[in-house]
């Protein structure tokens, strides 16, 4: 802050508060900037979690009707052979 000669304190502290309080405006207004873009990630993280989960459960559907497929079709494939 620039202070002139003959300037008097309330003019110099007003200056001040002033600055102090464009500098917390600044700040306050990058936050909600940052928060939004955060927001927007975890949001995005989260539809992609849930679409990795619903392919999970569906793959081990799939797995386990493969293994009942197998089972069917040639049950002794389950089964141990007799030297175990």
């Amino acid at each position: 802050m620039t202070t002139f000669p003959g300037q008097s304190p309330y003019f110099q502290s007003h200056a001040m508060s002033e600055e102090r309080l464009v500098n917390i405006e600044t700040k306050i207004a990058f936050q909600e900037d940052v928060i939004e873009e955060l927001n927007k990630t975890v949001y995005q993280q989260q539809r992609k979690l849930e679409r990795l989960e619903a392919t999970c459960e569906a793959l081990a559907r799939h797995r386990s009707s493969l293994a009942e497929s197998v089972n069917e079709i040639s049950p002794a494939a389950s089964e141990r052979p007799p030297h175990y």
